[in-house]
């Protein structure tokens, strides 16, 4: 009996693989808990089209994320903080408030968790923020911080 993979299975294979197995295991146990579907002509067909369509939508998401960096990389964020006597800031910029300034500023909504920088702002000035958008892009954000 042939079998096309929808989970993991230890021992047997990954999913979206097709795998001959005897029709006692295939039936009564990968089918039964949900690991496999019985590998007909249609089913495989629908598999196939499914990766084609996360396929795209990954290449999609990808030249998305693509148009975001660009635009990041040209951009410049103004957060501004009180200032004590010293000189130094009340309290560091966080991460969260620089998602909030660019948000508000220049319409774009990033994760503050994207910010991969682990350096905390506590000065006045001019900083560079790596933000790590996914599938590998990269992009880096102009902050000037300024005193109240």
């Amino acid at each position: 009996m042939k079998v096309l993979l929808i989970k993991d299975v230890k021992s047997l294979g990954k999913a979206g693989e097709v795998k001959e197995v005897k029709p006692g295991y295939g039936q009564n146990f990968l089918i039964k808990k949900g690991f496999a579907k019985p590998a007909t002509p249609e089913i495989i067909a629908e598999h196939e089209a499914e990766i084609k369509r996360k396929e795209e939508e990954e290449k999609a998401e990808i030249a998305r994320l693509k148009q975001i960096a660009e635009k990041l990389d040209k951009l410049e964020v103004i957060i501004t903080k009180k200032v004590g006597n010293n000189g130094h800031l009340f309290g560091a910029i966080t991460k969260e408030e620089v998602a909030n300034a660019l948000k508000e500023q220049h319409s774009i909504e990033i994760d503050k968790k994207a910010i991969t920088d682990k350096a905390v702002i506590k000065t006045i000035g001019e900083h560079d923020l790596d933000l790590k958008l996914g599938h590998g892009i990269h992009a880096k954000l102009h902050v000037d911080v300024q005193g109240e």
